[in-house]
């Protein structure tokens, strides 16, 4: 089926009781591994890519790339705009036919975040697509962006920015860190606290270095959207690593490039199984 818009994508996996990955690409590899294991799965999800990523593909070509494989899918996907920390970004996906978007304005103060935010939400309305915001910082390296401290996402402050922002989902920092050097230590009692008040589903960041048992708790704490990239650009390197040191001489880049593309199919799936195993709705 050809790409869904996010709002629908939402619906579905509410409506099901899942949680979907969102899961980053670079290039055509990692586009497909992702993809191929989605439709094995049968789970929604998303495929997301943030801008530090785009000098590789384009937000173009990589619309094109998603678009053209969903259409032989029987499970939905959506393509997500992943940090969006200039609203240029934010304007750059949506016209190239992104169906969900995130501005990521946790650097700003309260009242600046909410500033940008609004801006934001106001315009991929003109699309028809969910924006995604973050309240609080989320610790540790993002591409090649560091955030130093863990602020975490104060719940006095969800509903009030939610309503003055507009925003469809909210990222939530509770203990969880981008990349995969950094302990991190989910804060369930402040993740149970945010979803009894938050007006709009939770998104959890950082998700590569958060054990399986904590993963599969999820779903039943508001949380619809699970973000996995560091994983996958692990398996990816890993791969043509392994493929090097067998023979270093090899040039048949071709196999090499097949191997990458399913050692990330391989760890999306299991990610996907882990997300769900609690979920009444079995993967397939």
């Amino acid at each position: 089926m050809p790409l869904v818009n996010g709002f629908d994508l939402i619906k579905i996996i509410k409506d099901r009781h899942v949680v979907a990955g969102a899961f980053n690409t670079t290039n055509l590899e990692t586009t497909m591994g992702i993809l191929r294991a989605v439709e094995k799965s049968g789970i929604p999800s998303f495929i997301q890519i943030a801008p530090t990523n785009i000098p590789v593909s384009g937000y173009g070509f990589i619309k094109d790339m998603v678009n053209r494989f969903a259409k032989q899918m029987d499970t939905p996907i959506a393509l997500h705009l992943d940090h969006g920390k200039t609203f240029d970004s934010v304007r750059q996906a949506a016209r190239a036919g992104f169906t969900s978007v995130m501005t990521d304005n946790a650097k700003y103060d309260y009242e600046e975040n909410i500033q940008h935010t609004y801006e934001a939400v106001q315009f991929a309305r003109g699309y028809g697509i969910p924006v995604e915001a973050e309240l609080g910082a989320i610790a540790g390296k993002e591409d090649d962006d560091v955030t130093e401290g863990h602020n975490k996402t104060n719940p006095e402050q969800v509903v009030d920015f939610v309503e003055r922002t507009g925003v469809d989902l909210l990222a939530v920092a509770v203990g969880n860190v981008h990349g995969l050097n950094l302990d991190p230590n989910i804060d369930f009692p402040l993740l149970e606290k945010i979803h009894a008040i938050c007006p709009v589903p939770l998104v959890l960041h950082g998700a590569s270095g958060i054990p399986d048992e904590q993963i599969a708790q999820m779903v039943d704490n508001g949380v619809v959207k699970i973000n996995v990239a560091s994983d996958l650009r692990r398996a990816f390197i890993q791969s043509a690593g392994q493929d090097y040191q067998k023979d270093p001489e090899r040039f048949d880049l071709v196999n090499v490039s097949l191997d990458a593309e399913k050692a990330i199919e391989d760890v999306v799936y299991h990610k996907i199984c882990v997300m769900n195993s609690n979920s009444p709705t079995a993967v397939r």
